[in-house]
Parts: structure tokens; C-alpha cells; sequence
């Protein structure tokens, strides 16, 4: 008796049969953010850091950002209209890891005029109308029709507290929910990224006053 194939059977062989492209985006995608930052990667002080990463969704974690899009979290065993990663718009990103974070709007600046078809999509922070944490856009590339490409300029001190962060709390091992869950955590990550932000905003004062006048 043959076992009735469930969604996530699906959605695996759909992301296998778009990885090619998935993987072509993302070799695009980093090459051309390279080079469109070219220009300020140049002019960086000695202080000042650039750093352009690529990676692409693992097949699991890109089911589970779907399943996480849906009522109550879970698939419809007999969805209106079945279910497709193609929806995602991150299955292949970039990100742009920058050090003042004054340098996030020149960076901006340029890979819009690059991207200028491609959506905004800020990721903010727990603060209704506050400054986003990171700047993100996304859309489609010469590489492929099928698959949206993305990418984020991120202030470094949060890139990298994210990298921790990430595993810990947003998606966390089983064991670890109630702990990603617990509002005193999710306060401690508010009182991290504000303490980062202060940190780099007190830096960059220092070093226009101590600069030399034109």
C-alpha cells in the first residue's frame, strides 16, 4: 500500500528542484553587491569594516519559514492552492555587515540604484516606530524567474550578536522554547541590541570630535 505524500514531501522535492537556482542567485547576488560597494570598501578609515556574506535556506529551515506563514502554524493537508517555496523571498540572501553604522545609508544609497525594481522590507525592532535594526530588500535577478533573491545591510555588532542569538532565540532548539519564549529574555535582547547601538552612536561622536577640521 503506497503512503500518501504529505505537504513537506512536496515542498522538499520542489526545493531540491529549485536549488540550482536558488544557488545561482546567490553567487549573483554577493558578486553584484561586491561589486557595487567597491567604491566604499575603498575609502573605509582603518577603524572601519565591510564584510559581504552569502548563504542560501536549507531545505528544512525554508519549510519551516512557510509553515510558520500559515493559520496556527501548521499546513492544510488540502490547501485552496498548494503550497510553494517559490513565496519565500529569501530562499538565497546577502548580507552586508558594516562597522559604523553610519555607513548603512551610503550603502543603501548604492545598492538601491543597483536593486532600484526591489522591495523594501526593514527589519524593525521590538520598539513600535523605532529605528530598524537592519535595512532589507528583495526581489528577482538576472539568475532566475523562479526564485527572489534578498538582501540586508546589518550594523556589524548586530550581525554578530544575531549569529549567537538566532540559535538561542528565534529559533531555538526544542529544549530551549520556554527559554526563547520568556519575556525577561526577550527584554535581556532589547537591553543587548539598545547597549550596541548606544555603544557605536557614543563611538562615532568620539572620533568627530577628535577628528581634524577641514
Amino acid at each position: 500500500m503506497m503512503t500518501e505524500r504529505t505537504v513537506e514531501d512536496c515542498l522538499r522535492e520542489e526545493y531540491f528542484a529549485l536549488l540550482p537556482d536558488i544557488r545561482r542567485v546567490a553567487n549573483l547576488l554577493e558578486a553584484e553587491v561586491r561589486y557595487s560597494t567597491i567604491p566604499i570598501f575603498l575609502g573605509l578609515d582603518e577603524y572601519e569594516r565591510l564584510v559581504v556574506t552569502s548563504r542560501i535556506k536549507e531545505c528544512e529551515s525554508a519549510i519551516d519559514a512557510l509553515r510558520r506563514r500559515q493559520e496556527g502554524a501548521t499546513f492544510d493537508s488540502e490547501p485552496q492552492e498548494p503550497y510553494t517555496l517559490t513565496s519565500l523571498n529569501d530562499l538565497a540572501g546577502v548580507r552586508v555587515l558594516v562597522f559604523p553604522r553610519s555607513r548603512m545609508q551610503e550603502i543603501e544609497q548604492l545598492l538601491c540604484k543597483k536593486f532600484s525594481s526591489w522591495d523594501s522590507d526593514p527589519v524593525l525592532g521590538y520598539d513600535d516606530g523605532g529605528e530598524p535594526l537592519a535595512l532589507k530588500y528583495y526581489g528577482y535577478c538576472e539568475a532566475s524567474d523562479r526564485v527572489r533573491g534578498e538582501f540586508q545591510i546589518v550594523p556589524m555588532l548586530t550581525g554578530l550578536f544575531w549569529e549567537v542569538e538566532h540559535s538561542a532565540i528565534y529559533k531555538p532548539a526544542p529544549k530551549l522554547k520556554s527559554v526563547a519564549r520568556a519575556l525577561a529574555m526577550r527584554e535581556r535582547t532589547c537591553e543587548v541590541l539598545d547597549a550596541l547601538r548606544r555603544f557605536e552612536e557614543e563611538f562615532e561622536d568620539l572620533i568627530r570630535k577628535h577628528s581634524p577640521s577641514p
